[in-house]
């Protein structure tokens, strides 16, 4: 059961998820790049990540982020990877780490299905694009997580969210 989402704070699929956890009480987190960088400014203080050391930018903030989950769920509209998404499966391929990428022209609800029913998951990393670069993505997310929620997201007292 996912008990924890992380992500890295940046506009659209990363806060997405973040609000989504939010919203059901489940515990989130994850890292930020340094001075909590985001495409829209500084990232709010209403969402509670840990800042990169060092200067640590996006591409750190994305490999911590995968280094310190169990798997990644990227969602995009576009079926096509770019950028940070492309580069978070790339680290989540170096350190055999469990991904998924879904969008809306697939069967994303029984991909999503069989990809939880076959990996233990606790702690999952939300990545996908800026608003940006995908304006619609925070509607998806949103829905991604609606769909799935039942007994597979829980408080980490393992309460479903039916």
């Amino acid at each position: 059961m996912i008990t924890k989402i992380i992500s890295g704070g940046q506009t659209g699929a990363d806060r997405a998820a973040l609000d989504w956890a939010v919203a059901h009480g489940i515990p989130y987190g994850g890292w930020c790049p340094a001075g909590r960088m985001a495409e829209d400014g500084v990232i709010p203080a209403k969402y509670q990540l840990a800042e990169m050391p060092d200067g640590g930018g996006y591409r750190q903030r994305n490999k911590a982020n995968v280094h310190d989950s169990d798997a990644t769920l990227i969602l995009t509209i576009s079926p096509e990877l770019s950028g940070g998404s492309k580069q978070t499966v790339s680290f989540a391929k170096h350190l055999r780490k469990p991904w998924l990428h879904v969008h809306p022209e697939m069967n994303w609800q029984d991909a999503i299905t069989s990809w939880l029913a076959s990996t233990r998951i606790e702690i999952l990393n939300v990545a996908g694009p800026r608003s940006s670069k995908e304006p619609d993505i925070g509607v998806f997310v949103m829905k991604v997580f609606d769909a799935i929620a039942g007994n597979t997201i829980g408080s980490s007292g393992g309460r479903g969210l039916g």
